[in-house]
Protein backbone atom coordinates (compact mmCIF):
# COMPACT_ATOMS: atom_id res chain seq x y z
CA UNK A 1 0.00 0.00 0.00
CA UNK A 2 1.61 3.18 -1.33
CA UNK A 3 1.05 6.18 1.31
CA UNK A 4 -1.30 9.12 0.43
CA UNK A 5 0.59 12.30 -0.41
CA UNK A 6 0.65 14.74 2.05
CA UNK A 7 0.42 18.63 1.01
CA UNK A 8 3.83 19.26 0.09
CA UNK A 9 3.70 16.76 -2.05
CA UNK A 10 0.98 18.39 -4.68
CA UNK A 11 1.69 21.30 -6.69
CA UNK A 12 -0.76 23.65 -8.58
CA UNK A 13 0.93 25.60 -11.73
CA UNK A 14 -1.01 28.45 -13.36
CA UNK A 15 0.05 28.99 -16.66
CA UNK A 16 0.29 32.28 -17.98
CA UNK A 17 -1.09 31.15 -21.51
CA UNK A 18 -4.39 32.57 -19.63
CA UNK A 19 -3.37 35.39 -18.08
CA UNK A 20 -3.40 39.14 -19.37
CA UNK A 21 -0.21 39.62 -20.78
CA UNK A 22 -1.09 43.28 -21.25
CA UNK A 23 -0.84 42.87 -16.86
CA UNK A 24 1.14 40.36 -16.59
CA UNK A 25 2.65 41.50 -13.18
CA UNK A 26 -0.59 42.41 -11.43
CA UNK A 27 -1.54 39.15 -13.12
CA UNK A 28 1.53 37.41 -11.11
CA UNK A 29 1.02 39.14 -7.70
CA UNK A 30 -2.92 37.10 -7.90
CA UNK A 31 -1.29 33.89 -8.27
CA UNK A 32 1.15 34.34 -4.65
CA UNK A 33 -0.31 31.33 -3.46
CA UNK A 34 0.90 28.84 -6.90
CA UNK A 35 3.95 26.73 -6.38
CA UNK A 36 5.53 27.82 -9.78
CA UNK A 37 3.69 29.61 -12.80
CA UNK A 38 4.01 27.70 -15.98
CA UNK A 39 5.46 29.86 -18.94
CA UNK A 40 4.73 28.33 -22.06
CA UNK A 41 7.54 29.23 -24.59
CA UNK A 42 6.42 28.36 -27.77
CA UNK A 43 8.45 29.22 -31.49
CA UNK A 44 5.90 28.05 -33.91
CA UNK A 45 7.67 25.33 -35.46
CA UNK A 46 7.76 22.65 -32.94
CA UNK A 47 4.01 23.91 -32.46
CA UNK A 48 2.17 25.93 -34.60
CA UNK A 49 1.76 28.96 -32.21
CA UNK A 50 4.27 31.94 -31.08
CA UNK A 51 4.27 32.81 -27.66
CA UNK A 52 7.30 34.31 -25.20
CA UNK A 53 11.05 34.47 -25.90
CA UNK A 54 14.10 34.61 -23.38
CA UNK A 55 13.47 38.59 -22.59
CA UNK A 56 9.79 38.24 -21.55
CA UNK A 57 10.89 35.17 -19.85
CA UNK A 58 13.52 37.17 -18.34
CA UNK A 59 11.61 39.71 -17.09
CA UNK A 60 8.81 37.08 -15.73
CA UNK A 61 11.38 35.87 -13.84
CA UNK A 62 12.38 39.32 -12.28
CA UNK A 63 8.83 40.29 -11.14
CA UNK A 64 7.22 36.81 -10.18
CA UNK A 65 6.46 36.23 -6.82
CA UNK A 66 6.66 31.97 -7.40
CA UNK A 67 9.58 30.44 -9.18
CA UNK A 68 9.48 29.80 -13.12
CA UNK A 69 8.43 26.59 -14.53
CA UNK A 70 9.62 26.87 -18.61
CA UNK A 71 7.76 24.21 -20.87
CA UNK A 72 9.64 24.89 -24.25
CA UNK A 73 7.58 24.14 -27.59
CA UNK A 74 10.56 24.45 -29.33
CA UNK A 75 12.96 22.93 -32.10
CA UNK A 76 16.68 22.19 -30.99
CA UNK A 77 15.76 22.33 -27.58
CA UNK A 78 19.53 21.32 -26.93
CA UNK A 79 20.75 24.76 -28.48
CA UNK A 80 18.40 26.70 -26.34
CA UNK A 81 16.92 25.67 -23.47
CA UNK A 82 20.07 26.20 -20.92
CA UNK A 83 19.72 29.69 -21.61
CA UNK A 84 16.44 29.53 -19.59
CA UNK A 85 18.30 27.66 -16.63
CA UNK A 86 20.56 30.69 -17.17
CA UNK A 87 17.74 33.46 -16.43
CA UNK A 88 17.15 31.60 -13.54
CA UNK A 89 13.97 29.51 -14.08
CA UNK A 90 13.63 27.24 -11.28
CA UNK A 91 12.32 24.47 -13.79
CA UNK A 92 13.06 24.04 -17.36
CA UNK A 93 11.08 21.19 -19.59
CA UNK A 94 11.82 20.70 -22.74
CA UNK A 95 10.23 17.71 -25.37
CA UNK A 96 11.43 14.49 -26.27
CA UNK A 97 10.24 14.47 -29.54
CA UNK A 98 12.70 17.82 -30.34
CA UNK A 99 15.55 16.87 -28.34
CA UNK A 100 18.50 15.49 -29.87
CA UNK A 101 20.60 13.93 -26.12
CA UNK A 102 17.30 14.55 -23.69
CA UNK A 103 19.52 12.92 -21.30
CA UNK A 104 22.95 15.30 -21.70
CA UNK A 105 20.48 17.64 -21.74
CA UNK A 106 19.11 17.44 -18.54
CA UNK A 107 22.34 16.74 -16.78
CA UNK A 108 23.33 20.27 -18.30
CA UNK A 109 20.13 21.83 -17.08
CA UNK A 110 21.08 20.37 -13.67
CA UNK A 111 24.87 21.45 -13.76
CA UNK A 112 23.13 24.68 -14.35
CA UNK A 113 21.25 24.32 -11.36
CA UNK A 114 17.49 24.04 -12.78
CA UNK A 115 15.14 21.17 -12.19
CA UNK A 116 15.63 19.03 -15.22
CA UNK A 117 12.21 18.04 -17.19
CA UNK A 118 10.62 16.32 -20.31
CA UNK A 119 7.67 16.46 -21.91
CA UNK A 120 6.07 13.92 -24.00
CA UNK A 121 2.61 14.74 -26.73
CA UNK A 122 -0.17 12.88 -26.06
CA UNK A 123 0.68 10.19 -28.49
CA UNK A 124 4.20 9.58 -27.61
CA UNK A 125 4.85 6.19 -25.58
CA UNK A 126 6.48 6.79 -22.27
CA UNK A 127 8.11 3.59 -21.65
CA UNK A 128 11.67 4.76 -23.67
CA UNK A 129 12.07 6.75 -20.09
CA UNK A 130 11.36 4.10 -17.76
CA UNK A 131 15.19 3.41 -18.01
CA UNK A 132 16.33 6.52 -17.15
CA UNK A 133 13.38 8.12 -14.60
CA UNK A 134 16.20 9.69 -12.15
CA UNK A 135 17.69 11.70 -15.35
CA UNK A 136 14.85 13.95 -15.06
CA UNK A 137 13.19 16.01 -12.12
CA UNK A 138 9.99 16.25 -13.48
CA UNK A 139 8.21 14.30 -16.91
CA UNK A 140 5.24 16.75 -18.47
CA UNK A 141 2.81 14.26 -19.58
CA UNK A 142 0.62 16.39 -22.27
CA UNK A 143 -3.17 16.05 -21.55
CA UNK A 144 -3.63 17.93 -25.25
CA UNK A 145 -1.53 18.48 -28.22
CA UNK A 146 0.93 21.10 -26.99
CA UNK A 147 0.13 24.62 -28.89
CA UNK A 148 -2.63 26.52 -27.64
CA UNK A 149 -4.55 26.54 -24.17
CA UNK A 150 -8.16 25.80 -23.86
CA UNK A 151 -7.77 22.60 -25.13
CA UNK A 152 -10.06 19.73 -23.61
CA UNK A 153 -8.59 17.23 -21.48
CA UNK A 154 -7.70 13.91 -23.54
CA UNK A 155 -8.78 11.52 -20.70
CA UNK A 156 -7.02 8.53 -23.08
CA UNK A 157 -3.62 9.78 -21.52
CA UNK A 158 -4.54 8.69 -18.65
CA UNK A 159 -3.58 4.75 -18.46
CA UNK A 160 -0.17 6.16 -19.86
CA UNK A 161 0.30 8.49 -16.88
CA UNK A 162 -1.03 5.77 -14.13
CA UNK A 163 1.89 3.69 -15.84
CA UNK A 164 4.89 5.71 -15.85
CA UNK A 165 3.52 6.00 -11.87
CA UNK A 166 3.39 2.75 -11.49
CA UNK A 167 7.02 2.31 -12.53
CA UNK A 168 7.95 5.42 -10.98
CA UNK A 169 6.83 3.79 -7.41
CA UNK A 170 8.77 0.62 -8.67
CA UNK A 171 11.98 2.08 -9.46
CA UNK A 172 11.89 4.16 -5.54
CA UNK A 173 12.00 7.27 -7.80
CA UNK A 174 11.06 10.65 -6.95
CA UNK A 175 10.36 12.15 -10.32
CA UNK A 176 7.66 14.57 -10.28
CA UNK A 177 4.56 13.81 -13.23
CA UNK A 178 2.97 16.68 -14.10
CA UNK A 179 0.37 17.25 -16.42
CA UNK A 180 -1.09 20.10 -18.45
CA UNK A 181 -3.99 20.59 -20.73
CA UNK A 182 -7.89 20.92 -19.44
CA UNK A 183 -7.13 20.66 -15.72
CA UNK A 184 -9.98 21.83 -13.96
CA UNK A 185 -12.27 21.02 -11.24
CA UNK A 186 -14.10 18.60 -13.53
CA UNK A 187 -10.56 16.84 -14.72
CA UNK A 188 -8.02 16.89 -11.80
CA UNK A 189 -9.33 14.03 -10.22
CA UNK A 190 -8.74 11.51 -12.64
CA UNK A 191 -5.11 12.91 -13.38
CA UNK A 192 -4.64 12.66 -9.69
CA UNK A 193 -6.24 9.16 -9.57
CA UNK A 194 -3.39 8.26 -12.17
CA UNK A 195 -0.57 9.42 -10.14
CA UNK A 196 0.14 13.00 -11.05
CA UNK A 197 1.37 15.39 -8.20
CA UNK A 198 2.07 18.68 -10.36
CA UNK A 199 -0.63 19.89 -12.17
CA UNK A 200 -0.89 22.98 -14.73
CA UNK A 201 -3.59 24.57 -14.83
CA UNK A 202 -4.68 28.34 -17.32
CA UNK A 203 -8.40 29.42 -17.30
CA UNK A 204 -9.36 27.44 -14.22
CA UNK A 205 -6.90 29.80 -12.28
CA UNK A 206 -6.77 32.94 -14.13
CA UNK A 207 -10.65 32.75 -15.11
CA UNK A 208 -11.64 33.01 -11.39
CA UNK A 209 -12.51 35.40 -9.56
CA UNK A 210 -9.98 34.93 -6.62
CA UNK A 211 -7.29 32.76 -8.53
CA UNK A 212 -5.48 31.69 -5.29
CA UNK A 213 -8.66 30.42 -3.93
CA UNK A 214 -8.78 28.65 -6.96
CA UNK A 215 -5.49 27.54 -6.49
CA UNK A 216 -6.14 26.12 -2.88
CA UNK A 217 -8.87 24.47 -3.83
CA UNK A 218 -7.46 22.65 -7.36
CA UNK A 219 -4.65 21.34 -4.49
CA UNK A 220 -7.08 20.19 -2.00
CA UNK A 221 -8.87 18.36 -4.81
CA UNK A 222 -5.82 16.73 -6.03
CA UNK A 223 -4.56 15.72 -2.13
CA UNK A 224 -8.16 14.38 -2.04
CA UNK A 225 -7.45 11.78 -5.20
CA UNK A 226 -3.82 11.47 -4.68
CA UNK A 227 -2.10 7.85 -3.99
Amino acid sequence: MTPRRGSDDIRINPSILAADFVNMQAELARIAGADFVHVDVMDNHFVPNLTFGPQMVGRIQETSPVPLDVHLMIDAPDRWAPGYAELGAASVTFHLEAAAEPVTLARRLRAIGARAGVAIKPDTPAEGLYDVLDEFDQILVMTVEPGFGGQSFRAETMPKLRALADEARRRGSAVWLQVDGGISASTIDQAAEAGADTFVAGSAVFGADDPDAAIRALRAQAQRHAH
